[in-house]
């Protein structure tokens, strides 16, 4: 359900009952950049509902590079995920560990709030190279001393874990993984209902 690039549930694979949806509340319609599939799908978790898989093809979903999707910023998107994971997950959790010491890993330490990011007791990874620096040092922050986490292999890591994985790009501009060019030049893959 958290993610740091790409929805784990995309929009047009979800189904659910007019009285539920009527329950969670409309979209937000506040335009060109909103991400408002997300925000409802936030809402759908804050008022109790869930995700079931279903282990069938149920649909072909189309992306192109002209679909509304493209309006919304990335830091857009990111910027309501670290909240909704700083709003439901991180005040129940003392300390917690960051499983990625590279870009996206330190990116999120970045953007969490001080209060949260006084809870970071680790990032780890399985990379060598990161490990041996030992430590991430937050040059930007304005506490003194400057904070350092310790950089650790994931077998010395202590759990609970953020895990923070980047997708890899395909050459045809879209983010996502595992979408292939159709004849028609759209970019096309089939989901799961879930």
């Amino acid at each position: 359900v958290f993610t740091s690039h790409g929805p784990t549930v995309i929009m047009p694979t979800w189904f659910c009952s007019r009285a539920w949806f009527s329950h969670v509340g409309p979209f937000d319609e506040g335009g060109q950049g909103v991400p408002e599939d997300l925000l409802f799908f936030y809402e759908h978790l804050r008022k109790g509902g869930g995700v079931f898989r279903v282990d069938h093809n149920l649909l072909l979903y189309r992306y192109h590079l002209y679909a509304a999707t493209h309006s919304v910023l990335e830091m857009t998107i990111w910027t309501h995920r670290v909240h909704f994971l700083e709003e439901q997950i991180l005040p129940h959790w003392k300390s917690f560990t960051i499983w990625n010491a590279g870009k996206q890993g330190r990116r999120l330490y970045r953007s969490l709030t001080a209060t949260s990011r006084r809870k970071v007791v680790a990032f780890c990874d399985v990379d060598e190279n990161k490990i041996r620096k030992g430590f991430y040092c937050h040059e930007d922050s304005q506490e003194r001393p400057k904070p350092k986490v310790p950089i650790l292999h994931f077998q010395a890591a202590q759990s609970p874990f953020v895990i923070c994985v980047k997708l890899v790009s395909v050459g045809c501009g879209c983010r996502a993984p595992g979408y292939q060019p159709s004849h028609s030049g759209h970019m096309t893959k089939t989901k799961n209902k879930t």
